[in-house]
């Protein structure tokens, strides 16, 4: 055990002390919200505002298609079509030319085939969506109008019913709009940054192992401690490592979170059910509300859940990753072994993705509970709720797993860190896991 320990602060101090490591623990959310920012950025630098000259001859469209911030209608005369049509390849300024033909004995569908865009370069979909959508909304209040309703009813057609839900089982607290998205976009982050971290941190102690058995530095080390202690110590000493990153985050997000909090009282307490939400609040308001929303959750089971089920997959996982690293001599040889290991977490991974819409379902609840994918499905279900007996379980069956998966990788290892120039096959490992 001492000799575990040793290895383990060994490793564990060998990565922290690293500039690398401490500049990527520290701004990493920094660099995370920064490349969302530019992303966004990227889409709005994208965006394009497009001028369409509508000829309507029948007077029909012309006080009812609004122009916006992308996309800009100018009513022409109908004696100007021709013109405009001939002249419309020289004018760089202008994009299309929407002509809207007579409707004839309120025959829409003629309406519909005899309406024409001539554009002068290529729009975009977006573009060409908007002015469909607009067209049909026309239309439509014209259909309905035809029926003898009135305007004022017509607006009241369109009013949207918001449905307050209020949860029984959370101290019948209301199940918001925006309570349901901050849970998904957080279930759907904690799964993927689960997922990702067990993947690249394994791989770092398989090649980890695979570099000191080339180097033959293994030798030498094994001549002091065991096999299994050596495995044992990089294995945990990679955990410390990737847990420390954690508890840095965690605590950096809910410190922001508390900051952002601090101002809740002072927004609205609704956001309006189907109005443009970036119309309504600026950006600090949003944030504001939607740190509200996540204090509101259970946090501590949350980050128990997470760091718990973190560490027994990593572990689970990193032992089948330092397994193949002791039995190849190459990197290249890893391909034909560490699909095992990768195809059982994007299962649990992609199957999560479809907790949205049922969150408690069977999918959700035996992915959650198999060890092999419950360490990023339950991560995935913990944020909507998940009963102590399932999260007990759970726990239980992966600690099971993983101590019988170390046992196995320890045999593994034991053998195949001192085997050199042969090529491990399925069946020679088996003969070792027996032996």
């Amino acid at each position: 055990m001492n000799n575990i320990f040793l290895i383990t602060k060994r490793e564990f101090l060998t990565q922290v002390k690293k500039k690398s490591f401490i500049i990527l623990t520290l701004l990493a959310p920094i660099l995370l919200l920064g490349f969302g920012a530019v992303i966004g950025l990227m889409f709005k630098a994208n965006e394009s505002h497009s001028i369409i000259e509508v000829v309507d001859k029948n007077g029909l469209f012309k006080n009812q298609l609004k122009s916006n911030d992308k996309l800009n209608y100018v009513f022409v005369s109908a004696a100007d079509e021709k013109s405009k049509i001939n002249n419309l390849k020289n004018n760089e300024s202008l994009d299309g030319i929407l002509v809207l033909p007579e409707l004839k004995d309120q025959n829409f569908d003629e309406l519909e085939k005899n309406t024409r865009l001539v554009i002068n370069n290529k729009i975009g979909f977006d573009t060409k969506q908007k002015i469909v959508s607009d067209i049909n909304e026309v239309i439509k209040k014209e259909k309905i109008k035809k029926l003898g309703i009135a305007e004022i009813q017509l607006d009241n057609l369109d009013k949207s019913f918001n449905l307050k839900t209020i949860n029984v089982s959370e101290n019948n607290k209301e199940d918001s709009d925006l309570a349901f998205g901050v849970k998904s976009v957080l279930s759907m982050l904690l799964m993927y940054v689960t997922f990702m971290f067990i993947i690249i941190y394994g791989v770092r102690v398989m090649r980890s192992v695979l570099e000191e058995k080339n180097n033959r530095v293994v030798e030498i080390i094994i001549s002091s401690v065991k096999p299994f202690e050596l495995m044992m110590g990089k294995i945990l000493g990679v955990t410390m490592v990737a847990l420390t990153q954690f508890i840095v985050w965690i605590t950096m997000s809910v410190i922001g979170a508390l900051v952002l909090n601090t101002g809740f009282s002072a927004i609205p307490k609704n956001i309006p059910g189907n109005e443009d939400v970036a119309d309504k609040f600026d950006i600090l308001q949003i944030g504001t509300q939607i740190s509200h929303s996540l204090l509101e959750l259970n946090f501590p089971l949350i980050i128990f859940v997470f760091i718990t089920f973190f560490l027994l997959g990593y572990i689970f996982y990193s032992s089948i990753y330092a397994a193949i690293g002791s039995a190849v001599d190459n990197e290249t040889e890893t391909q034909q072994f560490t699909l095992f290991a990768v195809l059982p977490l994007m299962l649990g991974m992609y199957g999560s993705f479809t907790l949205m819409n049922n969150p408690d379902g069977p999918l959700g609840f035996w992915l959650s509970i198999i060890p092999f994918t419950s360490p990023v499905a339950m991560i995935a279900r913990i944020p909507y709720g998940v009963p102590a007996w399932q999260i007990a379980l759970s726990i239980g069956l992966l600690l099971g797993t993983t101590l019988f998966m170390i046992f196995l990788a320890g045999k593994i290892y034991r053998v195949g860190i001192l085997m050199y120039g042969n090529k491990a096959t399925l069946k020679e490992i088996l003969k070792w896991i027996k032996g």
